[in-house]
């Protein structure tokens, strides 16, 4: 018996006759209301029983069954809220897409920081799982993009305390849990004595709790999670994790119903992807020229019911259990593969589409890093599906058809992103196509396979799919095995972002028995001037940590650098060059002690406060300007102000040109005419980000129940800075300058303020004195810059044309130079005391007339140009090898023309004179 065993032991099962059986085939336990069942009733351990036999009393679409779902669960006093981004690094920062419904409440809600939108309450939200996209296509259930139709609750134990979460007590648990599961069941006209519930306990991210897995006809169509515990040392449960876990103040009804899943019950299609988006799929089909017989229909209908075999989690082998698939029904291998993997690809392109519509519909952009490379990998791979499969629909369009279904507006700009990624993926295919090449070489002369590890890193670098470097490999004699989790293993690469590291124990210990710090430069952000009492003081290597109990001086966050200025007391003035926050203790970083429980006095900059609260507004203004000229898929991918200047990065598909940049300038200086006021409001989180989306989080994820919000004009961010009262106090914006910091991510950088002015009058200082050297007018600079810099080309041009005759008329003309037999060929060996270029020209001009030249010059240092003719069999790279040898130095280079030289130059003649038998010496070896 399980660990948890006692935790499925619910009263509903009792009441409703179910029996606890183990299943032969899995070993797994579950709960039945057939008495006579046997297995589980899950893949491999049973097949689909409900494709040409629908578990429902009507069909549904995606649209019905989840209007279905969340009407349902409204009747049962559950409130609807709306679906978050499938980018959950918008609200968090601990993982990059959203995963699972419970992602929309982590980590502050279900930590019980802060209270749910509703309690309980009802979703239907849009999910990403990169891992399961080796799985796509094969086992006929599995989509990377899929709706997780969701109920949850959020409960606390009845004995702590009302104020320590911001919820209290409980809204139900696990009896009503599967009392609601078999409800929906039965409004929908399903066999529930069919039904098996599988006990599988879940672990993750630090928490646990028993789970239920609902199978209806050998189909998994929904989890039932009861999270109650939490990783602990001391634990009394050890779970399949290995860790211990012991149960938390909080407990949380956390399920996942999968639209696709029920909408493909309802309507029992060979597989889910013609239940889904049935258009699409025929579309694809046709555009491909994808027919079968009757014959070939009826094989691939009966592979369809068994190919729940093929999930890559639960086989070693996905091509020996297509074997055996292929075994049971009576066909080849072969004729399976040949009439099932067109298909599978067909099904995996229609769903990589709807994942790549909802990345690119929220606003992710492709790039090297984050979800902007998930997405590049997605894009990548269902190009090469596309190829494969013979669709030669531009893939933008095909990504368009489900951009419309899931009605995103801004589908011009998702088929731009597409196009542009297309473009960028040839270009790294002819690069990469090369390295495969070498690779595959190397490989082949070892006699060993391509290591899964460079295949991985040629995905990584140059986007190379893995049958493409199949293919190669195999011209160059080379194997290659390709993992069937292929995909998932890269995945697993950018799924999660880089972990903090956790602050060091002993820095969080000293500031426990400390209240955190009042925070006086939110009520009053133009004063400098304050007076506090210090709480504490922390001797550093270098000074001191002051904690005060109020302070003015704002501490660096957010991209915006710390105040400075100064603490006095009557007998101390500590400068402060540097201002931190941990765990809302304040520090004040100072070069003096002012003495625990003294009263000080405070100054800060006040300069250095005005411009840096001109530059963090410029910040939001420059970022609501680039959103309207280049898109509303623009977002912060970071930022720092500066008193000289700030930057922000934003996250584009494309380059930001000269005219993008005026005329983001000017919308951001028309804002700051219009002297619009700023504003701070601290409303509930839930509201703000009901009311203006996730888009808040544009500077990073504030914790509690209340966040500060800036709004500038139509711009509302949450942000923790300080900031001017007006528009009109920035004065003015600069853009300096804007370049690419890494693909997909465009950096602007800019002034504001008198720095705005002092930087505009450097490029003026720049541009008057180029006019005055140029002896022209400012405006007329360009223009005479270009025609100096034609004029400088065509010299250089006519130089070098002067070069080669001078080259070829010493060829020709005889010149000074000795002439030798080397064999059936002539050598001409010369000094001509000229630079590199005379002497290359030189040597080329007697090559072409057939002569070998070795030539020598003592311009700067002793050096030597040797070349051949084709046919020749002497090796330059030897000749000046051995003649360099002799001046102090070395040289080489190919067969047919190579250079080099030394330092002694009073022994260039000596080495001249030599030449002649270094020739002979090296062509009779």
């Amino acid at each position: 018996m399980s660990e948890l065993a006692d935790e499925y032991r619910l009263e509903y099962f009792e009441e409703e006759g179910f029996e606890r059986k183990e299943c032969p085939s899995c070993g797994a336990h579950f709960w039945t209301r057939d008495h006579d069942r046997e297995t589980c009733g899950e893949p491999p351990c049973a097949e689909y029983g409900f494709i040409e036999n629908p578990g429902f009393d009507e069909e549904y679409s995606l649209t019905e069954m989840r209007e279905v779902f969340l009407s349902y669960f409204e009747d049962n006093d559950h409130e609807r809220i709306e679906p978050y981004p499938v980018a959950a690094n918008r609200w968090r920062d601990d993982v990059l897409l959203t995963q699972a419904s419970i992602y929309d409440f982590q980590p502050l809600v279900t930590s019980g920081e802060t209270p749910p939108p509703a309690n309980p309450l009802t979703v239907s939200q849009p999910c990403i799982r990169m891992q399961d996209i080796d799985n796509v296509g094969k086992t006929g259930r599995h989509t990377m993009a899929f709706e997780m139709m969701a109920h949850h609750a959020f409960n606390t134990r009845e004995d702590i305390p009302e104020d320590k979460y911001a919820y209290h007590g409980e809204v139900y648990w696990k009896d009503r849990t599967v009392e609601l599961c078999d409800g929906l069941l039965q409004e929908l006209g399903a066999d529930i004595s069919e039904v098996t519930y599988i006990e599988d306990p879940w672990v993750g991210g630090g928490n646990a709790g028993p789970a239920i897995e609902v199978i209806y006809r050998g189909l998994e169509i929904a989890t039932l999670v009861f999270m109650c515990m939490e990783q602990d040392p001391e634990g009394e449960y050890e779970l399949k994790d290995g860790n211990r876990y012991s149960y938390m103040d909080t407990y949380i009804v956390d399920t996942g119903y999968g639209l696709e899943r029920w909408t493909w019950m309802s309507q029992g299609t060979a597989t889910v992807y013609e239940a889904i988006y049935p258009e699409m799929i025929d579309f694809l089909k046709d555009n491909a020229g994808l027919s079968y017989t009757d014959e070939e229909t009826e094989i691939v209908s009966r592979a369809a019911r068994l190919s729940g075999q093929l999930d890559i989690d639960d086989v070693d082998d996905v091509e020996a259990a297509r074997g055996e698939i292929a075994a049971e029904i009576g066909v080849s291998v072969d004729e399976l593969r040949d009439l099932v993997e067109p298909l599978e690809d067909i099904y995996a392109i229609a769903d990589h589409c709807r994942t790549l519509a909802y990345m690119l519909g929220d606003g992710i952009v492709p790039s090297n890093v984050g979800t902007g490379y998930l997405a590049r990998m997605v894009l990548r791979r269902t190009k090469r599906l596309c190829d494969n499969a013979g669709v030669d629909a531009p893939l933008d369009e095909l990504v368009d058809m489900q951009a419309q279904r899931l009605e995103y507006e801004n589908r011009d700009t998702i088929r731009d992103i597409v196009r542009t990624e297309v473009e960028k993926y040839r270009e790294t295919l002819e690069r990469g196509g090369r390295r495969v090449e070498t690779l595959a070489e190397e490989y082949a002369k070892k006699g060993e396979p391509i290591p899964i590890e460079e295949l991985i890193e040629l995905y990584d670098s140059h986007g190379i799919q893995p049958d493409m470097v199949e293919e190669i490999a195999e011209e160059a004699g080379a194997e290659i095995d390709v993992p069937d989790d292929f995909y998932s293993l890269v995945a697993q690469r950018h799924d999660t972002p880089e972990a903090v590291e956790a602050a060091d124990e002993d820095e969080e210990d000293r500031f426990e028995d400390l209240p955190e710090t009042e925070k006086l430069y939110y009520d009053d952000q133009q004063r400098t001037q304050f007076e506090a009492v210090v709480l504490d003081v922390f001797e550093r290597e270098e000074g001191y940590d002051v904690v005060l109990d109020q302070t003015m001086f704002y501490p660096e966050g957010g991209g915006q650098p710390a105040d400075t200025g100064t603490l006095s007391t009557d007998d101390t003035a500590a400068e402060v060059t540097d201002v931190q926050i941990e765990d809302g203790v304040i520090l004040h970083r100072a070069d003096e002690n002012p003495g625990k429980g003294e009263f000080v006095n405070g100054q800060i900059d006040g300069g250095r406060r005005r411009q840096l609260m001109r530059h963090h507004t410029a910040t939001h203004i420059v970022i609501h300007a680039a959103r309207q000229v280049l898109g509303e898929h623009i977002r912060q991918a970071g930022a720092q102000k500066g008193v000289d200047s700030s930057r922000i990065d934003v996250r584009h598909y494309d380059r930001i040109s000269r005219a993008d940049v005026k005329e983001i300038e000017s919308l951001a200086n028309e804002l700051v005419m219009d002297n619009t006021q700023v504003s701070q409001d601290w409303p509930d989180r839930h509201d703000a980000e009901a009311e203006h989306g996730f888009d808040l989080y544009q500077g990073g994820i504030p914790p509690g129940e209340q966040i500060r919000l800036i709004q500038v004009a139509d711009d509302i961010q949450a942000c923790g800075g300080t900031h001017v009262a007006r528009t009109g106090d920035i004065g003015s914006i600069k853009i300096l300058n804007t370049e690419r910091v890494q693909d997909g991510v465009e950096r602007i950088t800019f002034a504001a303020g008198e720095a705005a002015i002092e930087s505009t009058q450097v490029k003026e200082d720049a541009l008057y004195e180029a006019a005055e050297i140029l002896d022209v007018s400012p405006e007329d600079v360009p223009e005479t810059a270009e025609r100096f810099f034609e004029e400088w080309k065509a010299r250089g041009k006519e130089i070098e044309d002067l070069t080669e005759q001078l080259a070829a008329a010493r060829a020709g003309g005889g010149g000074g130079g000795e002439e030798v037999d080397v064999g059936d060929r002539t050598a001409v060996v010369d000094r001509i005391d000229a630079d590199m270029d005379e002497l290359r020209a030189t040597a080329n001009a007697l090559v072409e007339e057939g002569k070998i030249a070795v030539l020598g010059s003592g311009q700067s240092g002793a050096q030597f140009v040797v070349a051949v003719p084709d046919d020749s069999d002497v090796n330059a790279g030897e000749v000046v090898g051995e003649l360099a040898g002799r001046v102090g130095g070395g040289g080489g280079g190919p067969p047919d023309f190579a250079q080099g030289g030394g330092p002694n130059v009073e022994d260039l003649d000596a080495a001249l004179e030599d030449a002649p038998d270094v020739l002979r010496q090296i062509q009779d070896a």
